[in-house]
């Protein structure tokens, strides 16, 4: 112990904090803040099959747009049908992100 002239005793065996001990305590402190702060976003299912068509029906649109058009409008229906198609694909893909939908990952 050691006691300075009209002050109260003080016991210099115990451990005092650093500065470097206080600014890594701050700096964990700021970081532990900053990731409370971050969204919570849901999961993405995996929707593999649904990837899968969806990379199809692009391949089947690419080949239909690169065909003649001499098809008596066959082509430029099954150009309109496979948009729709596509936009039906990804429609189901969202619904089952927001909803934890899919199956079980590869």
């Amino acid at each position: 112990m050691l006691a300075l002239p009209g002050e109260m005793e003080i016991d210099m065996s115990k451990e005092m904090m650093t500065r470097r001990d206080l600014s890594a305590l701050a700096a964990g402190g700021a970081l532990a803040a900053a990731f409370a702060t971050l969204p919570v976003l849901p999961a993405s299912a995996y929707q593999g099959n649904m990837e899968r068509a969806l990379s199809a029906l692009y391949s089947a649109l690419a080949s239909l747009r690169e065909a003649t058009p001499n098809k008596g409008g066959h082509r430029e229906t099954a150009i309109e049908l496979i948009q729709q198609a596509i936009q039906q694909v990804q429609n189901g893909i969202e619904y089952a992100d927001e909803r934890g939908g899919g199956g079980p990952t590869p």
